[in-house]
């Protein structure tokens, strides 16, 4: 057999492998998923915040994907500086369903004032976020403790 053979089979066989071990666990992609949908939040970038966002979102105030992404582009116009704290407090995984338990404190100014407009120094704001994954993606399709901020 020719040293080529042998490194296609070896690659053949090890690719397998190699791809389970680096590819992202569902608990990695739904961290992933909030770390860029606070990063989103604090920049301001409705777009990117909303593709965290099923279409088919819903939440206990009623809102859904269209009123949230018009509330928050009207919110960003009206607050500035702001900064997003969440610790994920638990990933419950079944299929392609998830709920994710998070503790969250967002700081915001308007004008000259700066303060908590969720949470505050002594108590986050505990919400529950439920997920669908779609292909390899993770979306937000519901959220339970949502501050109503616009």
């Amino acid at each position: 057999m020719s040293k080529k053979m042998v490194a296609l089979l070896v690659l053949l066989f090890s690719a397998p492998l190699i791809i389970y071990l680096l590819w992202p666990s569902d608990e990695k992609r739904i961290r992933k998923l909030f770390r860029e949908g606070a990063t989103a939040i604090e920049q301001k970038k409705t777009d990117e915040m909303m593709s965290k966002l099923s279409f088919n979102y819903t939440d206990e105030h009623g809102l859904s994907y269209l009123y949230l992404k018009e509330g928050s582009v009207r919110f960003f116009k009206q607050v500035g500086d702001i900064k997003v704290e969440y610790s994920i407090r638990g990933i419950d995984i079944k299929d392609t369903r998830a709920l994710v338990h998070v503790e969250v404190r967002v700081i915001a100014g308007q004008g000259q004032e700066r303060g908590y407009i969720a949470g505050d120094a002594a108590q986050p704001v505990k919400m529950k976020f439920h997920l669908e994954k779609e292909r390899t993606t993770w979306l937000v399709v519901r959220t339970e403790g949502l501050p109503v901020w616009f």
